[in-house]
């Protein structure tokens, strides 16, 4: 199966997602491949045995949202002037989210723009994460404050790669296909009700899906600033999960869960979406193990923190909600005390 992404507004800017046994890949040029310690293990020799290049050479940093740092990046920068890169060498993100974004990031810097192509080896970075070009890195401020659209040359998924994946680490990217489903899709949100993801099947069908609505999206919208910005449901929330607990208590797509149900408690306060739909997508998250509770310490800080997300800007936070399952709303007036209400429900008493 082969996804296109073509943004509308760059018409040189073409590639495609492709759902398939990894093929050989041939590059007549310089060939980085930068990954973690713990897919190093796993998946690297699979990924070498498939490539033909000039050269190959291979940058290992540690494993875990942590790590995903300017000091990552500029240890990975290093490395790629000892390898001597130049201008048409080629990046290739062998991992997750956390290695994609943080490639990408580097092809941007790396004498102002080199290729670079994503093979994801999570579920969540096969949805979401590898497709739209959203590149960069985390720092005490917050989630992905410092970065770059920046687009791959092409993103290879292999679900075979899924096979060593922690169960943790797969329901974190359910998170991120339901995500789409409650934005975009009731028929797809019923289809994942019943759907198997153990069979390769269903599964290649879901991540299909997922990849298409997305394509859909950034092809409209590269940069975030109209419809794209509905991906981000959940995040808004999320993000702060994220923040307050270091990075290092929830994986991306738990803490995400987490703000779905949280973003939807809103949108029932709002009257945008029946408690039975809000309970629906509880119930579905549950069903493959995500969080859907987070105790807030502060009501006050927690709700200080919303202003550090990238889509907030004038001293109004933006919120997407659902409308429904299937539809959305973008928020950027929300009162105070309503808000402050919702996050009271989730706050130590």
């Amino acid at each position: 199966m082969i996804v296109p992404i073509h943004l509308e507004n760059q018409t040189a800017i073409k590639y495609d997602v492709i759902i398939d046994a990894l093929p050989i890949l041939t590059f007549n040029r310089k060939v980085a491949i930068v990954t973690n310690t713990t897919v190093s293990d796993l998946h690297l020799e699979t990924l070498l045995s498939k490539i033909k290049a000039s050269e190959i050479h291979v940058v290992t940093i540690s494993d875990g949202e942590e790590y995903k740092t300017l000091e990552t990046v500029e240890h990975i920068l290093d490395n790629l002037f000892t390898f001597k890169l130049d201008r048409k060498s080629l990046l290739i993100a062998l991992g997750g989210g956390v290695i994609g974004d943080m490639t990408g990031f580097t092809a941007s810097l790396y004498q102002r723009g080199i290729g670079f192509i994503q093979v994801p080896t999570t579920l969540l970075s096969q949805v979401d994460a590898s497709v739209g070009g959203k590149t960069g890195v985390n720092n005490k401020y917050g989630k992905n404050l410092i970065g770059a659209f920046y687009q791959p040359e092409a993103v290879y998924i292999d679900t075979d790669f899924l096979k060593t994946l922690p169960r943790r680490e797969f329901s974190a990217g359910i998170a991120e296909i339901i995500k789409m489903a409650v934005m975009f899709d009731r028929d797809y949100f019923d289809f994942l009700q019943e759907a198997d993801f153990s069979d390769k099947i269903d599964l290649e069908k879901v991540i299909e899906r997922s990849v298409s609505l997305k394509a859909e999206v950034v092809n409209l919208d590269e940069k975030e600033a109209g419809i794209r910005a509905v991906l981000n449901y959940g995040h808004t929330f999320g993000h702060v999960i994220e923040n307050e607990t270091n990075y290092k208590q929830y994986l991306h797509g738990e803490a995400v869960a987490i703000g779905m149900v949280m973003a939807n408690r809103l949108s029932v306060e709002l009257g945008l979406m029946s408690e039975e739909e809000s309970n629906l997508v509880t119930e579905l998250l549950i069903k493959h193990q995500l969080p859907v509770y987070y105790e807030i310490q502060d009501v006050d800080i927690f709700y200080d923190k919303f202003f550090l997300d990238k889509k907030s800007a004038n001293n109004k936070i933006k919120f997407i909600l659902a409308k429904g399952i299937g539809g959305h709303m973008v928020c950027d007036d929300i009162d105070i005390s309503l808000l402050k209400k919702v996050l009271l429900s989730f706050a130590r008493l």
